[in-house]
């Protein structure tokens, strides 16, 4: 636990760290972008730390609230993290970053009582795959976040400042429907992998409900790609369809855990 414990502070020091430097590229023309991604970099090394210690138990693996989220978060960072080399993605650390503190300080300091769950290799895999689909999809409403954000100060003639800072409209449109895509397979994937693995899931507390809303978001996203393909759908109804289906998968996740962890239990 000690470990868990340090490894999860020194991983809020080097975010904050991270954080500092990112706010240089944005204050100067110097360029941290190397010093952004190497205490980056450590600060998920040292999260996925924390994050194992929290989840591991001699009597299983704890998927409760706290443990869940500070797992995405620390699948987000390293997603974000890599994908920045290829892909003008450093003003999502504004936002990640300092959630992915508060998912850390959110494990350490308040654990659930979830029962702990024994991980086979069919639902390690639904476990991974839906984990990296919700990484990737939270990836793409903060990107739509942003381009909600650009597409209304270009509107509104404000050209200047931190807009000048972020990559053209069209490249954002794009990469956003890419994170689309990829979220959209692994949830797919995620999904399936539930549904062949998980034993009795139509008596598991929770599980209905969030394959209920899971699905949901599946169809608004499947929507959303073929509009995107058939019909061009961009803008206001790229960004609408994205968070709507993050809200659903919102929904689906932590609602069945918050009334299983604080309402029934």
């Amino acid at each position: 636990m000690q470990v868990t414990v340090i490894s999860g502070l020194c991983a809020v020091l080097f975010y904050l760290i991270g954080l500092v430097f990112q706010a240089r590229n944005f204050s100067s023309n110097k360029d941290s972008r190397n010093q952004v991604f190497i205490f980056g970099l450590i600060a998920v090394s040292a999260h996925a730390i924390s994050a194992y210690g929290v989840i591991k138990s001699t009597s299983g693996y704890h998927f409760g609230i706290s443990e869940i989220s500070t797992l995405i978060a620390v699948s987000i960072s390293l997603v974000v993290l890599i994908s920045s080399f290829r892909k003008p993605l450093q003003n999502l650390f504004f936002g990640l970053f300092p959630l992915a503190i508060i998912a850390i300080l959110f494990s350490l300091t308040a654990r659930s009582n979830y029962p702990p769950t024994n991980l086979d290799m069919g639902m390690a895999s639904h476990v991974l795959l839906s984990i990296l689909a919700y990484s990737f999809i939270t990836i793409a409403a903060a990107q739509a976040a942003l381009l909600a954000y650009q597409n209304y100060q270009l509107k509104h003639g404000h050209a200047g400042g931190l807009i000048s800072k972020f990559p053209p409209l069209q490249d954002m449109e794009v990469f956003l429907y890419e994170l689309l895509w990829v979220g959209q397979i692994l949830l797919s994937l995620g999904i399936v992998a539930g549904l062949l693995f998980m034993d009795d899931i139509w008596g598991r507390d929770g599980v209905i409900h969030k394959t209920f809303f899971s699905i949901l978001a599946w169809i608004v996203f499947a929507v959303l790609l073929w509009g995107r393909h058939q019909l061009g759908w961009r803008g206001v109804t790229a960004i609408r369809g994205t968070l709507t289906g993050f809200g659903l998968l919102i929904i689906g996740f932590y609602g069945s855990k918050i009334a299983l962890e604080y309402i029934l239990g």
